[in-house]
């Protein structure tokens, strides 16, 4: 049997290819016995824009964890992009992590590096040839509106064009999923509403997209589907929801 379709029938019954994410019953506790998450679901179809939210601790940190790979869940079927992320070997890890796309609060941005250095970093990571480097980095720069900064340290872009760069960066492999972690957390009003609307253009074009905010005017305002976690635990998923209100 082919490894496509062992993917497939990680779960009895259910095709896998239709999913970038599958949860089933998904439990995580810490070594010192504090459960993290609790008897997660959650499927995520391809082409899909999630919130996920909650206060402070609430799970989705280690569910981000998870679906990275950082961490591994005790219990039930965690499987992202057709990878089976509770029985993959380490060394297609790297591999399967080039499916995904990733964008944090705090940029992780190489200081040393020009723009156009920090996006062809992803590439090269990639094996990708120095034509297809040369073709793939300046269209990503032109998409989230950098074209003309390409030579630019990061120290000498604002906020929400350091984020602009770390979504060119984390798109340019042309991934299937991106997980953005507070992507807007550092930003003032103008730039995240633009990091927004780049992000629904990415999705538009057919990237699934996750985001994790706290911004619950931005969840409101958005009428997306909207994930929220409570102590572990998915207390509520809307389509075209809000920022659920736990008081």
């Amino acid at each position: 049997m082919s490894e496509t379709k062992k993917r497939r029938r990680d779960a009895e019954g259910v095709d896998m290819s239709e999913y970038a994410i599958y949860l089933e019953n998904v439990s995580k506790t810490f070594s010192d016995g504090v459960p993290a998450l609790s008897d997660i679901n959650l499927k995520v179809k391809h082409g899909e824009f999630v919130f996920i939210v909650g206060v402070s601790g609430a799970g989705k940190s280690t569910l981000i964890k998870l679906l990275l790979r950082e961490l591994k869940a005790d219990s039930g079927i965690v499987n992202v992009n057709g990878y089976n992320l509770m029985t993959i070997k380490h060394n297609r890890i790297p591999k399967f992590r080039r499916t995904l796309g990733v964008v944090f609060q705090d940029f992780r941005l190489l200081k040393d590096r020009n723009v156009y250095e920090n996006v062809a970093f992803a590439q090269r990571i990639a094996q990708k040839s120095e034509r297809e480097i040369r073709r793939n980095v300046p269209a990503m720069l032109s998409l989230v509106g950098l074209a003309g900064k390409y030579k630019a340290r990061p120290k000498q872009l604002a906020g929400g064009e350091q984020q602009r760069v770390a979504l060119a960066r984390a798109l340019v492999n042309q991934p299937k999923l991106l997980l953005a972690d507070e992507p807007t957390g550092n930003l003032d009003l103008y730039n995240t509403e633009e990091i927004m609307r780049l992000l629904e253009t990415i999705n538009e074009n057919g990237t699934t997209v996750v985001v994790v905010t706290h911004n619950d005017k931005l969840v409101n305002e958005m009428k997306k589907r909207v994930v929220t976690i409570k102590q572990g635990m998915i207390v509520s998923d809307a389509q075209e929801g809000g920022y659920f209100d736990e008081d």
